[in-house]
Protein backbone atom coordinates (compact mmCIF):
# COMPACT_ATOMS: atom_id res chain seq x y z
CA UNK A 1 0.00 0.00 0.00
CA UNK A 2 1.48 3.12 -0.84
CA UNK A 3 2.22 5.97 1.69
CA UNK A 4 -0.58 7.77 1.78
CA UNK A 5 -0.29 11.77 4.19
CA UNK A 6 -2.41 12.13 7.08
CA UNK A 7 -4.08 14.68 6.07
CA UNK A 8 -5.83 12.45 2.86
CA UNK A 9 -6.58 9.39 4.53
CA UNK A 10 -10.14 8.69 4.92
CA UNK A 11 -9.83 7.16 8.50
CA UNK A 12 -10.25 9.97 11.50
CA UNK A 13 -8.44 8.92 14.89
CA UNK A 14 -9.40 7.84 17.00
CA UNK A 15 -11.87 4.94 16.32
CA UNK A 16 -12.51 1.71 16.96
CA UNK A 17 -11.01 -0.59 14.84
CA UNK A 18 -11.10 -4.53 14.34
CA UNK A 19 -8.10 -6.31 13.34
CA UNK A 20 -8.51 -10.45 12.49
CA UNK A 21 -5.92 -12.34 12.67
CA UNK A 22 -6.05 -16.21 11.31
CA UNK A 23 -3.54 -18.90 12.10
CA UNK A 24 -3.40 -22.42 12.75
CA UNK A 25 -4.97 -23.31 15.68
CA UNK A 26 -2.40 -24.77 17.78
CA UNK A 27 -2.89 -23.93 21.88
CA UNK A 28 -1.64 -20.18 22.88
CA UNK A 29 -2.08 -18.58 19.54
CA UNK A 30 -5.05 -16.68 20.96
CA UNK A 31 -2.76 -15.33 23.99
CA UNK A 32 0.32 -14.95 21.95
CA UNK A 33 -1.89 -12.55 19.47
CA UNK A 34 -3.81 -10.28 22.28
CA UNK A 35 -0.08 -9.77 24.28
CA UNK A 36 1.01 -8.39 20.58
CA UNK A 37 -2.23 -6.20 20.32
CA UNK A 38 -2.00 -5.15 23.70
CA UNK A 39 1.64 -4.00 23.48
CA UNK A 40 0.59 -1.78 20.78
CA UNK A 41 -3.01 -0.96 22.22
CA UNK A 42 -2.27 -0.74 26.30
CA UNK A 43 -5.97 -0.23 26.64
CA UNK A 44 -6.85 -3.15 24.73
CA UNK A 45 -9.29 -5.94 26.75
CA UNK A 46 -8.11 -8.99 26.23
CA UNK A 47 -11.22 -10.48 27.54
CA UNK A 48 -12.77 -8.62 24.54
CA UNK A 49 -11.36 -10.97 22.12
CA UNK A 50 -13.34 -12.87 19.73
CA UNK A 51 -12.45 -16.29 18.29
CA UNK A 52 -13.88 -18.43 15.77
CA UNK A 53 -12.52 -21.76 14.68
CA UNK A 54 -12.47 -23.13 11.19
CA UNK A 55 -15.05 -26.06 10.23
CA UNK A 56 -12.50 -28.63 10.81
CA UNK A 57 -11.07 -26.94 13.58
CA UNK A 58 -7.42 -26.41 11.99
CA UNK A 59 -7.57 -22.87 12.21
CA UNK A 60 -8.65 -20.16 14.31
CA UNK A 61 -9.38 -16.38 13.47
CA UNK A 62 -9.13 -14.17 16.32
CA UNK A 63 -10.63 -10.72 16.13
CA UNK A 64 -9.14 -7.60 18.88
CA UNK A 65 -10.94 -4.44 18.91
CA UNK A 66 -8.62 -1.46 19.50
CA UNK A 67 -9.02 2.09 20.17
CA UNK A 68 -6.66 2.95 17.07
CA UNK A 69 -5.17 6.71 17.54
CA UNK A 70 -3.08 6.57 14.64
CA UNK A 71 -1.93 5.18 11.26
CA UNK A 72 1.48 4.43 12.58
CA UNK A 73 0.02 2.24 15.34
CA UNK A 74 -2.04 0.16 12.97
CA UNK A 75 1.24 -0.41 10.72
CA UNK A 76 3.17 -1.16 13.13
CA UNK A 77 0.84 -3.63 14.81
CA UNK A 78 0.01 -5.50 11.29
CA UNK A 79 3.81 -5.75 11.26
CA UNK A 80 3.83 -7.38 14.54
CA UNK A 81 1.53 -9.59 13.70
CA UNK A 82 2.41 -10.54 10.27
CA UNK A 83 5.59 -11.27 11.22
CA UNK A 84 4.63 -14.10 13.91
CA UNK A 85 5.32 -17.44 12.74
CA UNK A 86 1.74 -18.59 13.79
CA UNK A 87 0.06 -15.80 12.07
CA UNK A 88 -1.28 -16.96 8.68
CA UNK A 89 -3.20 -13.64 7.91
CA UNK A 90 -3.98 -10.51 9.03
CA UNK A 91 -7.04 -8.85 8.34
Amino acid sequence: MPDMPAELSPIEYPLDFPVKVMGRNKRDFARAVAAIVQRHAPDFDAATVEMRPSRQNNYLSVTCTIRATSREQLDALYTELSGHPDVSMVL
